[in-house]
């Protein structure tokens, strides 16, 4: 049996951006649908690109990513968001956004792929650590009045 294989699209327009927002709101529920758009085009100006993979239903999976260069890291692939929607996960739409996304780092001639992730995202973490990725660091954080 063949493998399916999902057609990622680019959020350009609007609308698209508009698609993906309740599936992000389920990963970042600070949100609101009233900013999201001048949100994104704000990050895109900075790097931000959104990519994302339709059926006929809808939306299944997102993924927000940026190059840049660190002096830690040297040039790298972050990958800022990766949300596949709960009912469809286990069908392979987020392995198939990271092997993208690999192919992307290597165009670009990243150095690596990096990402933050919530302790207790146990079900993406085992995603990560499948196709390659190790536990390196901890993410630190201080939200400023």
């Amino acid at each position: 049996m063949a493998a399916t294989v999902y057609e990622i699209q680019h959020a350009q327009s609007d609308e698209q951006i508009l698609k993906c927002f309740s599936l992000l709101k389920l990963l970042r529920p600070h949100l609101h649908r009233e900013t999201f758009v001048e949100q994104v085009r704000l990050q895109e100006k900075e790097g931000y690109t959104m990519i994302f993979i339709e059926d006929e239903d809808g939306v299944k999976s997102v993924a927000g990513y940026r190059i840049a260069h660190f002096l830690a890291w040297g040039k790298v692939l972050y990958l800022d968001d990766l949300i596949t929607l709960p009912e469809a996960r286990g069908i392979g739409f987020g392995t198939h956004l990271l092997k993208w996304l690999m192919g992307e780092a290597k165009r670009f001639e990243c150095d690596d792929i990096h990402l933050d992730t919530g302790i207790e995202r146990n079900d993406a973490h085992r995603l990560y650590l499948n196709l390659g990725m190790s536990i390196n660091g901890l993410h630190l954080a201080m939200h400023l009045d």
